[in-house]
């Protein structure tokens, strides 16, 4: 056991959880420059730099990761956000794909997926994302909504009549809201009238 590297790695955890991320974020560098195996270092370290918005640290950090764990669907996830944040949306892409792959019920991983596809302008291929997002997330009224503007922008306009017909049943707000962005005047009849 090298107990160097144990010191570093507890003194980054203590400094993490007192809220000092800049010294937690050199104990652990030096924990991973000690043990360049230490996936949980590596994690931390991700971690911390994504929570700076330092994205292409985090990005070079979650790299690290997957490269030790490959199967590891929400370390693919995470990567796809923080190369998403960077602006690297094709990079972002492929991410969420190997965290869906390896994860398929991983519903964040297709709604982020979807968001990065809707960038892109391939709304058919976002649509097909947020749908799945929404079928392992019923009661997620985003995900409802992002699906029917990617079936608008994708010139469908009878499966956006549908999505809006199920977002009324549990969040008639948000769904007027998507017939109003949607610019579905056809179907505000099918909105409650609101309280608000």
């Amino acid at each position: 056991m090298n107990f160097d590297h144990w010191r570093h790695y507890a003194r980054g955890w203590l400094f993490h959880f007192l809220g000092r991320p800049e010294a937690a974020y050199e104990a652990f560098v030096t924990a991973f420059r000690l043990d360049p195996r230490d996936v949980q270092a590596a994690r931390h370290l991700a971690a911390i730099a994504a929570g700076k918005q330092r994205w292409e640290v985090a990005e070079s950090w979650f790299e690290k990761v997957v490269a030790m764990q490959p199967e590891d669907a929400d370390s693919w996830f995470n990567l796809g956000f923080v190369r998403e944040r960077s602006g690297r949306t094709n990079a972002a892409i492929e991410a969420f794909q190997e965290a869906v792959r390896l994860k398929p019920a991983l519903d964040r991983a297709w709604y982020g997926m979807g968001l990065a596809l809707a960038r892109l302008a391939r709304h058919d291929e976002a649509a097909a994302a947020f749908q799945e997002c929404a079928r392992l997330q019923p009661m997620n009224g985003e995900a409802y909504y992002q699906w029917g503007m990617a079936l608008h922008h994708a010139h469908r306009p009878d499966e956006v009549k549908a999505v809006v017909e199920k977002l009324i049943a549990f969040e008639p707000k948000r769904a007027k809201r998507l017939v109003q962005d949607a610019e579905r005047a056809d179907l505000m009849h099918l909105i409650p009238d609101l309280p608000f």
